[in-house]
């Protein structure tokens, strides 16, 4: 098959291990990132499969109908930015392992990495020590706080590990069925939603972003937070209400920790998110390691030599295959 891989922004997958699995394949690699869906179909116009590192690209019926050739869409994980009923219109399968058996682990490190380099203002320590002032002020002591984790999945019990390792408390807050999951577990439930937020040192979110969990963070619940405290968002951007977050931190009341924004990428330094000192903030590197990729794609590219063989796996609008099945 003629695949396509978009936004490999650093040509890393050639160099995986990963990457012998499209041997048999005539594969192209596109390491910059192009928006414009009419650009991108004329760049990808002989494609038969697409390959798609999280949510970097959209795909929508403007891209889809100017690629005739196209026959395969494959990804792992959540698809918020991919347009299933455009696919399936176009007789487009789109595949993506939902990945159920194990958590992002290097999600759950970078989650404890913000946390580490905000209490330890580490960034600020080094700034301070390459233009030769030595110390810059006083961080804090991780081991004794409260973490709340608001998301009882599998990368929040990464996190809980790293955190109890290191002698943080954990309480969680979530769902009614995820809430009833962590009692059940023996896991300490915050009494409430407003005690969640109201007695947490840190607030960490894990939550998939769906329709239903859109906005779940609101202005009362960053309101309720402590003096101090520290909001951290390594899972979407789009779980807090817009402009939420940005209010809060100008009030110079709490701090945060963002790998993931509104837009992306964010090129705008003027962003309040990167020019205020009491943000943390990484490019949505949360799961940009070689490891985590090698493992990633090692699935996505047996999504296409499934597909190659006539047994497609993972598929997330069957009907276009069976469509084909009946044509054939």
């Amino acid at each position: 098959m003629k695949v396509h891989i978009l936004d490999d922004w650093f040509d890393t997958l050639r160099s995986l291990p990963c990457f012998s699995k499209l041997a048999d394949h005539d594969v192209t690699v596109w390491t910059d990132h192009q928006p414009d869906p009419i650009a991108l179909a004329t760049r990808v116009q002989a494609a038969e499969a697409l390959v798609l590192f999280r949510e970097r690209t959209k795909i929508g019926a403007e891209l889809l109908e100017r690629l005739p050739s196209l026959r395969l869409i494959s990804q792992r994980s959540v698809y918020p930015h991919v347009d299933v009923e455009a696919c399936t219109a176009n007789g487009v399968l789109l595949c993506s392992n939902m990945h159920s058996d194990a958590p992002s682990y290097a999600a759950a490190e970078h989650t404890l990495a913000l946390m580490l380099a905000s209490y330890r203002q580490i960034p600020q320590q080094t700034a301070s020590l390459q233009a030769g002032r030595w110390q810059s002020g006083v961080g804090r002591t991780l081991r004794g706080r409260t973490l709340g984790l608001y998301g009882y999945g599998r990368i929040a019990g990464a996190v809980a590990d790293y955190a109890r390792a290191i002698g943080m408390k954990v309480q969680w807050w979530s769902s009614p069925d995820g809430r009833a999951r962590a009692e059940a577990a023996g896991e300490t439930v915050a009494p409430s939603r407003e005690a969640f937020f109201a007695t947490s040192d840190i607030i960490s979110l894990h939550v998939r972003l769906k329709p239903a969990t859109r906005g779940l963070v609101t202005p009362k619940d960053l309101a309720a937070m402590q003096s101090r405290a520290l909001f951290v968002n390594t899972s979407r951007s789009g779980l807090v209400e817009p402009g939420v977050l940005e209010a809060e931190i100008a009030r110079g009341r709490i701090q945060a920790a963002v790998d993931v924004f509104d837009q992306e990428p964010l090129i705008d330094i003027r962003n309040p998110l990167l020019a205020h000192p009491n943000v943390l903030a990484t490019p949505h590197i949360g799961y940009v390691t070689e490891d985590e990729f090698d493992l990633q794609f090692s699935d996505i590219f047996d999504q296409i030599n499934a597909y190659s063989e006539g047994n497609p796996i993972h598929m997330i609008n069957p009907s276009v295959w069976s469509r084909a099945e009946g044509d054939a």
